[in-house]
């Protein structure tokens, strides 16, 4: 005869009491893997900023007899005294150059190419990732095009002020583009983010506003308003056609039948002086 046993129902307070305690640390009473205490002498060196960038050397007080000014000096350098720095030793001369003619390629990269070429580099990575090239595959920024531009302006061979020089004002610059002439860039690279999210929200702003059904029936209107007055200059014309076929004729005047007339004899008079 089997027997029908009843799950006691679970107690949500103990299931959060045993989960807390399984995500906390086994305790442990003894003191093994403590960090113990090491006692030593108090070095006022080692925790007063006075010491800081200088160097000093401890002396023994007891044996020496000192006289202690605490208007000239702080209560942390007794038993203490300041050394001077050695003065800097000056950096050896730098290498002469080797000759560009008769060195190794080695020697003409290490010294006349990666000199000019590595601050370039260096200086367009940083370019790069101001223009977020690290993060869209898409950009307006040219690597090519700078280091062109950044090499001519800080040619070590040239004493000449070239900062206000830009790429498309150098002359071997311009006349690639003649030869080769670039295709414009899409307004999706040129555009700031800014300047994007303008023109995007101006043109929903606009969609807003057309759909409204009085701003839908205006637009019928001008539609239909154009459509009935479209070339209204051929219809002037058409009109006065009808009206007047002969119009391009000159019109008869009397005036021009008179004085064209050959018995008649016009006489002018001159004005009377009173």
């Amino acid at each position: 005869m089997s027997l029908i046993t009843r799950v006691p129902e679970a107690n949500i307070w103990e299931e959060i009491c045993k989960e807390f305690a399984f995500k906390c640390p086994p305790f442990k009473d003894d003191d093994e893997e403590s960090v113990h205490t090491v006692l030593e002498d108090f070095d006022s060196s080692r925790t007063n900023p006075v010491f800081f960038g200088k160097m000093s050397s401890k002396i023994n007080v007891e044996d020496t007899d000192l006289d202690f000014h605490a208007e000239v000096s702080h209560p942390a350098c007794v038993g203490h005294t300041f050394l001077d720095r050695p003065a800097k030793p000056p950096s050896p001369p730098p290498p002469a150059k080797p000759d560009k003619k008769k060195c190794t390629p080695r020697q003409f990269l290490e010294n006349y190419i990666f000199p000019v070429l590595l601050p370039a580099m260096e200086e367009m990575l940083r370019k790069a990732r101001k223009e977020k090239c690290f993060e869209r595959k898409r950009t307006k920024f040219n690597a090519l095009d700078f280091l062109t531009e950044f090499i001519y302006k800080n040619n070590p061979n040239l004493k000449v002020d070239r900062e206000k020089v830009e790429l498309l004002d150098i002359s071997f610059v311009q006349e690639w583009l003649k030869d080769h002439p670039r295709p414009p860039l899409p307004l999706s690279l040129i555009w700031t983010e800014k300047e994007a999210a303008l023109k995007i929200q101006s043109f929903w702003r606009g969609y807003l506003v057309r759909k409204d059904p009085e701003i839908q029936e205006l637009r019928q209107w001008q539609h239909e308003w154009r459509e009935e007055n479209a070339d209204i200059t051929r219809k002037v014309s058409d009109f006065w056609y009808n009206k007047m076929p002969e119009g391009d004729k000159p019109t008869p005047n009397a005036s021009e039948e008179v004085l064209t007339a050959t018995d008649i004899n016009i006489a002018v008079q001159q004005p009377v002086k009173t």
